[in-house]
C-alpha cells in the first residue's frame, strides 16, 4: 500500500507527526510511505529511515498536484487539513484520511476562554488517522533522526561546556512565546552552571546580549548551527529549558528532561512535550515542568502568537518568576525533578 503523509510545517509539528510515520511503516507491512513538506523542512523528512520518498510543495501548486499524480497513491493522510490540502486530496481522488484541527474548540479557548478541547496529545490525536489499517500507538514516543555528517563535534562547543550544560532555547516564530531576555539574564546570572543559547539568526542579538552576563558560562549558538546540529546540542544536554517551540520537541524526542515555558500558548492545545508511553512507564514523575501563569484571564489569547502582547503587558511570561524557573532547572539537573 502506498501512502502520502502530508505536513507543509513547521519543525515542531512535522517533529510530532513521526509516531504516525514510524507505526505505519512498521505495522502494515506493505506500507510505502511518502511525505509531502515545505521545501525548507525536508531536510526533517529526508533523515527519516521510515520515509521511503519525501516530496516538496512548490510555489505552483498545480505543478505539485501533477507530479504526485504520478505516483499513483493508494491513500492520503493529510495531518495539515487546510484549503491547500483540501484541493490536493481532491485532484488525487484517493481515500483520504484526515487530520481534525478542532479550531472552533481553540476559538472558544482563545476567545471566550472555553476549554472543550480533548484532554489528549496532539500525537494520539494525529494517530487516529490511521487507526482503520489496524495501526496503534506503539509507546515509542517522537523521532528525530540526526544525518552523521550533521552530528556535533566536541570542539564545536568550548571546553568550558565539555563536562555539561543547560541547552536554553531563547527563541520562538513570534514574540509573545519568548522569555523575556531580562528574565535570561538574570537566570543565567544566578545559575552556576553552563549554559548553551539556542535560537536561529533572528535571535542572534538577543543571544549577545544574554551571554554578556557571563561571555564564559554562557556560550551563544544561536544562527551558527544547522538545525541538525543544533537538535544534537538539544540531545547531549543535560536539560532544556524552552519556550514552546520546535525545539522543545525535538528535547522530548531525545527523552531529555525540559522546564517548558508557556506564554499566550497553553498546554491545553495538546502540545506539550510527549515522551511515549514506553518512556513514561518507567519514570517516577513527569520528565518535564511546565512552567505558566494560570488563571490570567486573557490567557491564552492565540494558538499561534503575536510579535507583540496585544494588551501591552505581557504578564503572562513577565509573572513566571525566576526563582521558580532556577529551582525546576535545579531539581532537574539533580534528577529530583521538580521542587516545590
Amino acid at each position: 500500500m502506498k501512502f502520502l503523509i502530508i505536513r507543509f510545517s513547521s519543525i515542531g509539528d512535522i517533529v510530532l507527526t513521526t509516531p504516525v510515520v514510524r507505526c505505519l511503516k512498521k505495522q502494515v507491512v506493505t506500507a510505502e510511505i511518502h511525505f509531502l513538506t515545505k521545501p525548507v523542512f525536508a531536510g526533517l523528512v529526508s533523515a527519516n529511515p521510515y520515509i521511503d520518498r519525501y516530496h516538496v510543495l512548490q510555489p505552483d501548486l498545480d505543478a505539485t498536484i501533477e507530479a504526485l499524480k504520478t505516483e499513483d497513491f493508494d491513500y492520503v493522510i493529510d495531518l495539515h487539513h487546510n484549503v491547500r490540502t483540501l484541493k490536493i486530496k481532491r485532484a488525487l481522488g484517493k481515500k483520504t484520511f484526515s487530520f481534525n484541527k478542532l479550531n472552533i474548540h481553540k476559538w472558544l479557548l482563545t476567545a471566550l476562554k472555553i476549554n472543550k478541547m480533548p484532554d489528549l496529545h496532539i500525537v494520539d490525536r494525529y494517530m487516529d488517522t490511521v487507526s482503520s489499517f489496524g495501526v496503534k500507538n506503539d509507546g515509542a514516543g517522537l523521532d528525530y533522526f540526526i544525518p552523521k555528517e550533521e552530528e556535533l563535534k566536541m570542539e564545536d562547543l568550548p571546553a568550558s561546556h565539555h563536562a555539561g550544560y543547560i541547552g536554553i532555547v531563547i527563541g520562538a516564530t513570534y514574540h509573545t512565546k519568548r522569555y523575556p531576555v531580562h528574565k535570561l539574564k538574570e537566570f543565567c546570572q544566578q545559575m552556576d552552571h553552563p549554559v548553551v543559547l539556542l535560537g536561529g539568526k533572528e535571535d542572534q542579538e538577543n543571544g549577545i546580549a544574554i551571554s554578556a552576563v557571563d561571555p564564559v558560562k554562557i556560550y551563544n549558538a544561536c544562527g551558527k548551527f544547522s538545525l541538525h546540529e543544533s537538535a544534537d546540542i538539544i540531545k547531549k544536554a543535560k536539560v532544556v529549558i524552552t519556550n514552546d517551540t520546535g525545539l522543545m520537541h525535538i528535547a522530548a524526542a531525545f527523552k531529555k528532561p525540559v522546564v517548558s515555558l508557556w506564554g499566550n500558548t497553553v498546554p491545553a492545545f495538546g502540545m506539550y512535550p510527549y515522551y511515549g508511553i514506553n518512556f513514561l512507564s518507567h519514570q517516577p514523575d513527569a520528565p518535564f515542568d511546565v512552567l505558566e501563569v494560570k488563571n490570567l484571564h486573557c490567557r491564552p489569547c492565540s494558538k499561534i502568537g503575536y510579535q507583540k502582547c496585544p494588551l501591552g503587558h505581557f504578564k503572562c511570561m513577565e509573572r513566571i518568576e525566576v526563582p521558580l524557573l532556577l529551582s525546576a532547572t535545579k531539581a532537574r539537573i539533580s534528577g529530583s525533578g521538580r521542587s516545590s
